[in-house]
């Protein structure tokens, strides 16, 4: 029969400075299984096993008001809308269609819109760029989906030699004939543009993943068998605020995105309609819809519905951009200050601009893009 010794070992007590009660609760002893390898880990052991954590400072929460949806760009959005005409998301890869030039006219929608149905809506049948104008007083096209870039272009150096540089170096895909060709589904864009106020542009394209996984139920194989679709409005418009917040949304944007699903179920907004209504018409009824400043709908118009001649002047990027172009000194204005028109009026911008028509959706475009280039090489052309 074996006989087990057991050793007992003894453990030497050492008193240790006091400890702010407060930090008592968190403290956790240090394991000293080995001596120390150096004198650093020396000193450590000398005075204390345990690290006090500090106290950090309380912060005060203040209560504020839902903020509106901004009248300026974040810079995530103007990357999304400045870049190629398709963003990449899991429901919007480049498009692989054939390109086939159709009527345009830089007024009216250019972009072939989507409807929930599954059918594509244009401004003009693909037949002949010599067809009557239509009983509804649309305008007759003037030119063609690819040509529409290349006079466009043209006649902005026209009329300002200046930009030339900037539009060499910078091709605008958005309206080219490949952006032209891409189909937009309005409510997803609309609704995509509401999910990106304010966030970044990796949060925006997580929370839009998110949302459209609550409609696409993951197959046993995995995400990758899944063809990802953006819900229809009538889908959205039955779900509660709260199942749509499971996407990441605030409760205010999971309203505004509900809103405006019912508004397009209902046939309030169409697909129809954005292709067929006036600038104007266009402006009054999305301003219409909570969530949808004045600002978000200018550029829907110009980069979703690919209308050409959009101006927006409240959109500091293309007041900076134009206070470059013409000359001004941008960072002693910013220095300065001077609130929303520091860099130039109203007034001064829709002047200035007016020349441009009617391609003037495709000038804010530059605007944004002129400071990427040497400005005095542009002023000095």
């Amino acid at each position: 029969m074996s006989t087990r010794r057991v050793t007992r070992s003894t453990t030497t007590t050492r008193l240790q400075p006091p400890v702010p009660s407060s930090a008592a609760s968190v403290l956790k002893p240090q394991k000293r299984s080995k001596p120390p390898r150096n004198e650093g880990e020396a000193e450590r052991l000398l005075h204390g096993p345990y690290d006090v954590p500090s106290t950090p400072p309380t912060k005060k929460t203040r209560l504020s008001a839902p903020a509106p949806p901004p009248v300026t760009p974040t810079p995530a959005l103007i990357g999304l809308m400045s870049g190629l005409h398709s963003t990449g998301d899991i429901d919007d890869p480049l498009p692989t269609h054939a390109l086939a030039s159709r009527p345009a006219e830089p007024h009216l929608t250019n972009a072939p819109l989507k409807t929930p149905g599954g059918s594509r809506l244009t401004a003009f049948p693909a037949e002949g760029i010599d067809a009557s104008p239509s009983k509804s007083g649309k305008p007759r096209p003037t030119t063609t989906t690819g040509q529409l870039l290349d006079e466009a272009c043209a006649h902005l150096i026209a009329v300002e030699p200046k930009l030339k540089p900037v539009i060499e170096k910078h091709r605008c895909q958005i309206f080219a004939p490949e952006g032209l060709a891409e189909e937009v589904d309005p409510f997803r864009s609309l609704s995509s543009g509401i999910m990106a106020q304010q966030v970044s542009g990796a949060a925006a394209s997580s929370i839009k993943k998110k949302f459209i996984g609550l409609f696409n139920e993951v197959p046993a194989g995995g995400e990758e068998l899944i063809e990802w679709r953006f819900p229809a409005p009538s889908q959205v418009a039955a779900c509660e605020v709260e199942y749509l917040r499971k996407a990441g949304l605030s409760g205010r944007k999971a309203e505004y995105i509900k809103g405006l699903a019912e508004k397009f179920a209902s046939g309030e907004l169409s697909a129809k309609m954005l292709v067929d209504a006036s600038y104007e018409e266009v402006l009054e009824k999305l301003t219409a819809v909570r969530g949808l400043g004045k600002w978000s709908v200018e550029m829907f118009a110009c980069f979703a519905l690919k209308r050409m001649d959009v101006f927006s002047t409240g959109d500091l990027g293309v007041q900076r951009g134009m206070a470059a172009l013409t000359g001004k000194d941008v960072k002693k204005l910013k220095a300065k200050g001077g609130g929303k028109w520091k860099y130039m009026s109203e007034a001064e911008m829709l002047a200035y601009s007016e020349r441009f028509a009617p391609y003037r959706s495709l000038f804010m475009w530059y605007m944004w893009r002129i400071e990427d280039v040497n400005v005095e090489a542009i002023q000095n052309n």
